[in-house]
């Protein structure tokens, strides 16, 4: 339980969401997450994966982790306790004296011809019994997979959901609700002058690119485009508090290896003053 609280807390931290943050993006609540995190209660397995998924990490390190947690958590990993531990001494019992008791007749043994079909009867059943043990453990192993090694990662994401679209089909949409931001490349990095963070990010499985920011105040907008490609445009703002406090997407553009993307950062104006400067930068995908 303990390495399982350690690497969510390490997702948490690469999300950059706080504990309500994570509460807006995740079916589960603030003080849910807390106990979680503080390794208090085992956390659902969709929670963990739902934080994989939030933080841009592949899921499988962290299912095998909550796999072994919810094993020992069920007992199937609980050593049994020792003979003879503290408590379980028994006080001495009176003792009587014996009965004694004539012994019980001993019976007859059977005639031959009835030794011979008790014999055959009892070697059935043990053929029988070791027949069924034998199917029974064709059927319940798995048989291996040549692609795959038998390693707990491979296990797991074999299970692990893929990208909900590819290349054209991505266009305009969320990598996020799209399953593109479980491992993109970051293509390019950049910090504001007033502190805030951009990056431009790349999945090779979705054949698309996104602009997010970071660290922001409310009003601030990104925006992400193709030179040379009319209408591929996307941005995002900071709209709230919760924004703030996490990554803020853009949604998808389709690109393929060679193809140069800008992204553009305008700070919120100050109460009474005009816009900031805008900064733009670019990346190149790999």
């Amino acid at each position: 339980m303990n390495q399982l609280a350690a690497a969510l807390r390490q997702l948490r931290t690469e999300t950059g969401l706080s504990l309500a943050g994570l509460a807006t993006k995740t079916p589960y609540s603030k003080s849910s997450w807390e106990r979680y995190l503080n390794g208090k209660t085992l956390p659902p397995r969709e929670a963990v994966e739902a934080l994989c998924h939030l933080a841009g990490e592949p899921v499988g390190r962290c299912v095998a982790l909550w796999e072994i947690a919810e094993a020992e958590g069920s007992g199937r990993g609980a050593t049994p306790k020792a003979a003879g531990s503290k408590g379980s001494a028994t006080r001495p019992q009176a003792t009587t004296p014996p009965t004694v008791t004539a012994p019980p007749p001993t019976p007859s043994p059977p005639p031959p011809h009835q030794r011979g079909v008790i014999t055959l009867a009892v070697l059935a059943s043990v053929c029988a019994v070791a027949v069924t043990a034998v199917v029974l453990a064709l059927l319940l192993i798995p048989a291996p997979r040549a692609s795959d090694p038998l390693s707990p990662t491979a296990a797991t994401t074999a299970t692990t959901i893929g990208p909900g679209c590819h290349g054209a089909t991505c266009e305009g949409r969320s990598p996020m609700s799209m399953r593109c931001a479980a491992q993109p490349d970051t293509i390019a990095r950049h910090r504001t002058a007033t502190g805030a963070w951009m990056e431009l990010r790349h999945s090779r499985e979705c054949g698309t690119t996104w602009a997010r920011t970071w660290g922001g105040r409310i009003g601030d907008r990104i925006d992400m485009t193709v030179p040379g490609r009319t209408g591929a445009v996307h941005g995002a703002a900071v709209g709230n508090a919760v924004d703030a406090e996490s990554y803020v997407y853009t949604l998808m553009a389709v690109t393929g290896p060679g193809t140069v993307v800008r992204a553009c950062f305008q700070p919120a104006a100050k109460a009474g003053a005009a816009p900031g400067r805008k900064e733009c930068f670019d990346g190149r995908v790999r």
